[in-house]
């Protein structure tokens, strides 16, 4: 299997994720919180917003561009090292962004989001993939 490939694999794994949170907010209902139950306390928090958009709807965003460029990729539509370099450049902003949002929880919210941490784990799995591509 290729880097490609599991990077798209991972985005759609990342889609599903906010997906799920999506709905949620948009039936205005609480996700399942398998770990910690404060997930509600993180999602309604005023840190879940980037820029006026809530963070799960720029993380699906995120991750189906991602999707895209992987699939680009994996396909070698030209130019196949533009597509590459894209994909390092959005996976390594995601997880900065991430990192920056686990801080957050843990320092200034001191409320854990399973789905959160979930989605952080799939981009930094991401980027240990992405330092591989060529």
């Amino acid at each position: 299997m290729t880097y490609q490939a599991l990077l798209f694999t991972l985005a759609a794994i990342g889609i599903s994720e906010t997906v799920y949170l999506l709905r949620k907010r948009l039936a205005k209902e609480k996700p399942v919180c398998f770990i910690g139950g404060e997930c509600h306390k993180v999602l309604e928090s005023k840190y879940n917003r980037l820029f006026v958009v809530p963070n799960e709807a720029a993380g699906l965003a995120l991750y189906i561009i991602i999707a895209f460029v992987a699939a680009f990729s994996l396909l070698e539509i030209e130019p196949v090292l533009w597509w590459n370099q894209l994909l390092k450049m959005l996976v390594f902003a995601g997880a900065v962004i991430s990192f920056g949002l686990i801080f957050l929880q843990w320092r200034v919210i001191k409320a854990w989001c399973f789905w959160c941490l979930l989605s952080a784990t799939t981009i930094f799995l991401m980027a240990i993939i992405a330092l591989a591509l060529k």
